[in-house]
């Protein structure tokens, strides 16, 4: 597995080193002991996958509130997607910094997502399946957004937003919570 850095300094793009002969290739897309090496958090409670029928679908910005923070590793397995991240701890180096990643069928790179960051994506093709490693459970009570063109995060998504359901669209404006503090900025911290 190959660890990229990105402008929030405890998310990682992976990337897969692939292991090439005639049938085509083997990688690994997971190994507690790489991300560990990394001061990463290597707990998984759950694996979700979503499915979007078209391209411009719009997901995010999710995450759930203190203290059922989640760390996830994001991967696009059908179709292709911009996947987003940004920074909401107010402890941070890189507050309220966004980081965008094309994440594809094709190049098989995935986003480590830390706890204290807010995720959303916006499907680059028709029929796009996304897989998640998440630290910790769902907790409904906790679940939590902000918009995608919140002015706050300033991001510049690629293409135009064709679908978005409607809690999606009812997020409030980001401001600064203190319960946001509850967050740790450390790559190494639990979920």
């Amino acid at each position: 597995m190959i660890f990229s850095a990105t402008a929030i300094p405890d998310a990682k793009i992976i990337d897969i080193e692939e292991l090439r002969d005639q049938r085509g290739f083997f990688a690994r897309t997971w190994c507690e002991r790489e991300l560990a090496a990394q001061g990463l958090v290597t707990d998984i409670a759950q694996e979700s996958l979503s499915y979007s029928r078209s391209k411009g679908t719009m997901r995010g910005l999710h995450y759930q509130r203190p203290p059922h923070g989640e760390v996830k590793i994001v991967r696009c397995i059908r179709g292709a997607i911009y996947d987003v991240i940004v920074d909401i701890r107010p402890n941070s180096p890189s507050f309220l910094r966004s980081v965008g990643v094309e994440l594809t069928a094709l190049n098989r790179r995935a986003l480590y997502v830390p706890n204290g960051c807010v995720h959303g994506f916006l499907t680059r093709a028709d029929d796009t399946e996304v897989a998640y490693l998440i630290s910790t459970f769902y907790v409904p009570a906790a679940s939590a957004g902000y918009r995608h063109d919140d002015p706050a995060f300033a991001i510049a998504w690629p293409a135009p937003i064709e679908v978005i359901n409607e809690k999606d669209t009812k997020w409030p404006d980001f401001k600064a919570d203190p319960a946001l503090a509850l967050f740790s900025s450390g790559a190494g911290a639990p979920a």
